[in-house]
């Protein structure tokens, strides 16, 4: 997955933050000594406590993860609109033009998955409705019962976007999914997969870091890993390491974040694909072979933004998540409807 937005937006951060605390050029003799850095660690720590007490923490679609992000749905959309219209300026060139082979297939299945995307949203929606109806006339032995509150997936995010889809002929094997449901797919991409099933569960893979909104939750938890890294080169001024601190949280921080959202994204693309008519069981064997053509091996799994492909192919294959997987399709194709996954 490639997303620009992410970068651009860490990078302003980051800045920001550099900007904003001259003092971290600066070495006192003892950090602890001077005024100012206690005053900006205080006031850092209690920014980072208010944060958690006051932040807003979502449910994911389909993993029903909690996740804290601090970005509203609004200004991610912003975000990855406004990263499309440079895409589009910088690539140009290189747009295939809507009648193209390879745009009119992409864009046919696009849909699709965008089309299973929303009738999953209605279908949810109906379901929680049907529910809160039926939830008063219930026996007065089952009200005596706790009550455990099932949390709601954020799924307002996914509402009212104005999807896009494009094809760039470039030799890149890659393809990403904008917030704002803005796709880009290279020609690379599909001189190694043929079959419909096979773009069909890399579509799902990107609409699924859209659905999670894993672009808001990168943004946010790289502010938290400023502030971390921020705090540690205060303390740590007068061993001057501040290269081992950076490589510390990237390391044990970022990269684990990122793989676990990697694999999310495998298992809601997975649904997805299953979810627009497309049989589940291709999935393995794209991200087996994207192994092999990207050559990873199993130190991906600890040095790399992307698991290994056997970390992907394994997890994707355990039985409680296909089983699930080829039920949803089993509905679609009978033409039972789409099954609320979300």
């Amino acid at each position: 997955s490639a997303t620009p937005t992410l970068s651009r937006a860490s990078s302003h951060i980051m800045n920001f933050l550099r900007k904003s605390f001259p003092l971290l050029r600066h070495e006192p003799e003892h950090w602890y000594h001077d005024f100012r850095t206690v005053l900006i660690i205080i006031v850092v720590s209690g920014g980072a406590i208010l944060t958690i007490y006051f932040g807003r923490f979502e449910t994911v679609p389909c993993t029903k993860r909690s996740h804290l992000i601090l970005l509203s749905p609004a200004f991610e959309r912003v975000l990855g609109e406004d990263e499309f219209e440079e895409f589009k300026k910088k690539f140009k060139d290189k747009i295939l033009p809507a009648n193209h082979p390879h745009s009119v297939r992409v864009s046919f299945i696009a849909k699709k998955i965008i089309k299973a995307l929303q009738q999953g949203l209605q279908h949810d929606k109906q379901l929680r409705s049907t529910s809160e109806v039926s939830g008063p006339e219930k026996s007065k032995a089952t009200k005596k019962k706790v009550q455990v509150p099932v949390p709601v997936p954020q799924t307002s995010h996914l509402e009212g976007l104005k999807w896009e889809v494009l094809v760039v002929k470039d030799d890149a094997v890659n393809a990403f999914c904008l917030p704002g449901g803005k796709i880009v797919v290279f020609t690379g991409l599909l001189d190694h997969f043929k079959k419909n099933a096979e773009i069909a569960t890399i579509l799902g893979h990107e609409v699924g870091h859209v659905t999670a909104r894993h672009g808001a939750e990168t943004i946010t938890k790289n502010l938290w890993l400023a502030v971390i890294r921020i705090v540690f080169k205060l303390i740590l001024l007068e061993f001057d390491m501040p290269d081992l601190v950076n490589d510390m949280s990237t390391f044990l921080l970022q990269l684990p974040f990122s793989r676990r959202m990697e694999i999310e994204a495998d298992y809601i693309g997975l649904l997805l694909m299953a979810s627009a008519g497309y049989d589940p069981h291709v999935a393995p064997r794209v991200y087996e072979k994207l192994g092999k053509i990207n050559e990873d091996s199993v130190l991906d799994d600890y040095t790399s933004t992307h698991p290994s492909s056997m970390r992907r192919v394994k997890m994707l294959s355990q039985a409680k998540v296909m089983e699930r997987a080829v039920s949803v399709h089993k509905d679609a194709v009978a033409g039972h409807g789409v099954s609320g996954f979300l």
